[in-house]
């Protein structure tokens, strides 16, 4: 059993002993504590927290703890039910709302859940503002109201549509376009809050015929809810036997968008980014930003478009920050993770799906015709084990030091770029251990480049 503090936010298996596992004292001690750093914070007058939650099956059990204790802090409590991550954060500055607590844990199986911590921008906390969570929590350092000043509490179910509208507005989606082609598409939403709030964008951006797969939102899952190809035998199988033009695939908490050609191939995750971002700079001239482990590919076609390609460290807040201070009009992450600021600053899978939409309807293309013409990189990703004695700033600063002849970025580890391919290796921060993630312009060099230096890492270990 597992609980996991960081900046972003606690996660953690459900059942089991205090300390050890997500469970209601826990969930209670850091709520409060977020309840406790908004207070001291928030420049909005509001009172109020959104809080809304995936379909996980300990989704009420945590949400109940997590709505009493915020009104126990003295805050009023917004309960959106049952929606996607996007949403949530959309309905924090729709709201006028001082904060907001997302109950999900994203892609991770069916006994994990987590708080996803939010400021009045409806962002994720940054890193000083996460560890100042940490250490409220650890002192326990807060207070509750009295019976005079606890909060209020309401439910609101209106922000689902509000989020479509919001995409459906966007000036780059086309409405009628979509509409008129026609199109014919799959889902899968891996029995979580996407079965919801999918088919009604679908149909509300004028697509007649769609198949879902795993729609039910039960929070059982259906199958592992990582959305990587070894995991989509289901719809996979279904687009190969042909009739649908495209497939979207969503995880848990609708952030991260993969897609299926109309032959049943994957359309590759690291690609979703890529291709909204192509077409937005043909109407958008302006900088991209995705993090250090992304596909080259977003660079190539900034590049092709007239605009500067910028590399984030790795965690959303991170890209974000660099998407702010490079005025980027798109961005995201490689898994699958698109960020256009139009619409706000977050990860989110329905804005990427009317995007990729609208660019197919007025294209004309097939959806492996768009895909065959992007740069065609491949990536594999492993690790090294490490043991707790090893220094691995240490080696990391080494490996660094015998490529210093190439270009070499160490924001987040080591990322060494050659010609032609790349590798970046990375520190995790919750065990010991260095990841390692290569790409290239086929599978074989990719492996072998990522294998070459691995040998280089544990010859220096």
């Amino acid at each position: 059993m597992t609980l996991i503090k960081s900046i972003s936010g606690i996660r953690g298996t459900i059942g089991g002993h205090v300390g050890d596992t997500l469970n209601p004292l826990d969930i209670v001690k850091f709520t409060s504590a977020y309840a406790a750093w908004i207070r001291r914070t928030t420049t909005v007058k509001s009172n109020t927290i959104v809080v809304g939650r995936d379909a996980r099956i300990s989704g009420e059990m945590v949400k109940n703890v997590v709505c009493g204790t915020l009104m126990g802090m003295g805050f009023d409590v917004v309960n959106i039910g049952l929606a996607s991550t996007p949403t949530t954060e959309l309905a924090v500055t729709m709201e006028g709302a001082c904060g907001g607590i997302i109950i999900t844990a994203s892609h991770n199986p069916r006994m994990w859940n987590a708080l996803k911590l939010l400021n009045e921008k409806g962002e994720f906390l940054n890193q000083e503002e996460g560890n100042e969570v940490l250490r409220l929590a650890e002192e326990e350092a807060f207070e509750y109201a009295d019976v005079e000043h606890l909060g209020h509490y309401r439910e609101d179910q209106t922000y689902d549509q509000k989020h479509i509208d919001l995409v459906k507005n966007l000036k780059l989606v086309d409405v009628e376009a979509i509409r008129k082609a026609h199109f014919r598409v799959a889902i899968d939403t891996v029995n979580s809050v996407g079965g919801i709030i999918l088919p009604r964008l679908l149909e509300q951006l004028g697509v007649k015929q769609v198949t879902g797969l795993f729609t039910e939102p039960t929070g059982d899952f259906g199958h592992n809810p990582e959305p990587l190809e070894k995991n989509l035998g289901d719809i996979k199988a279904l687009m190969q036997k042909g009739g649908h033009d495209l497939a979207f695939v969503v995880d848990p908490d609708v952030d991260r968008l993969a897609m299926f050609c109309e032959d049943g191939t994957m359309y590759g995750e690291e690609y979703t980014l890529v291709t909204v971002a192509d077409y937005i700079l043909q109407h958008t001239p302006g900088n991209t930003v995705s993090n250090l482990s992304s596909t080259r590919a977003l660079r190539d076609v900034t590049r092709m478009r007239g605009g500067e390609y910028s590399a984030a460290a790795v965690g959303e807040v991170n890209v974000v920050a660099k998407m702010k201070e490079t005025r980027a009009v798109i961005g995201g992450e490689g898994n699958g993770g698109v960020i256009y600021p139009e619409a706000h600053y977050g990860r989110d899978a329905l804005v990427g799906i009317a995007l990729v939409l609208t660019y197919l309807a007025r294209t004309g293309k097939k959806m492996s015709e768009l895909r065959a013409t992007y740069p065609s990189y491949f990536m594999a990703k492993n690790r090294i084990d490490l043991t707790p004695e090893t220094d691995v700033d240490a080696i990391l600063e080494k490996v660094k030091d015998m490529y210093k002849d190439e270009e070499v970025n160490d924001i987040d580890g080591v990322k060494i770029d050659f010609p032609d391919k790349w590798v970046h290796l990375r520190k995790s921060n919750t065990e010991p251990i260095i990841r390692v993630y290569s790409e290239a312009t086929t599978q074989a060099e990719a492996e072998e480049i990522g294998q070459k230096i691995m040998d280089v890492v544990y010859s220096l270990a």
